[in-house]
């Protein structure tokens, strides 16, 4: 197994860091929650600090696995200075796209988790290498990775529409955005 690169790395410290950091003392999490607009509560950091923080050991397994995964491939290929930019798009659309949807909603709930920069990673994987074969956890099936992103793209759309609670499916949605946003200027501003 090659070594976890950098910026990986130092991201999966600092959320198993904070997780017990805010196990021990929950009183400050509050404050680095993404709290909807209409809440009282926002602050303006919290379109990045939300994605440090966890609901849950597995919340924080899974986001870090997935981490793992896809972020480790795409900062050996990018360097630390992309990847940063891919992971920061991520976190911040995804962040803008809750603040929406609740907003919409009206909901009062925070949000917290990695989940939104992930999904840009899982974009980003997907169309760095589309023919890679992959085979998910869940379900342990061999696929292309742009097929991999495909399905999880239109689960989150169809959970989102559906409004299944304690998820922010569109704002794995929004990652996903920020990450294709980023990745269409990289590319148009090479053409140029």
């Amino acid at each position: 197994m090659p070594p976890i690169p950098s910026v990986t790395k130092a991201f999966m410290l600092a959320c198993v860091g904070l997780y017990c950091v805010f196990f021990l003392a929950p009183g400050l999490q509050p404050w680095f929650e993404l709290w909807p607009l209409q809440s009282g509560n926002f602050l303006p950091w919290q379109p990045v600090s939300y994605a440090f923080l966890h609901g849950s050991e597995w919340h924080l397994f899974f986001n870090m696995l997935g981490l793992w995964m896809f972020g480790s491939e795409l900062e050996r290929v990018w360097g630390a200075k992309r990847y940063t930019q891919i992971l920061l798009a991520s976190t911040v659309s995804a962040a803008l796209a809750q603040l929406l949807v609740t907003y919409l909603m009206g909901s009062n709930a925070p949000t917290v988790g990695a989940s939104g920069a992930l999904f840009g990673l899982l974009l980003s994987f997907g169309m760095l290498f589309p023919d890679r074969i992959i085979v998910p956890l869940f379900p342990p099936i061999p696929m292309k990775a742009k097929y991999f992103v495909a399905i999880f793209g239109t689960l989150e759309l169809l959970l989102g529409i559906n409004n299944t609670g304690g998820v922010a499916h569109f704002a794995h949605l929004g990652g996903m955005l920020g990450a294709y946003l980023l990745i269409r200027y990289w590319r148009t501003g090479r053409r140029r």
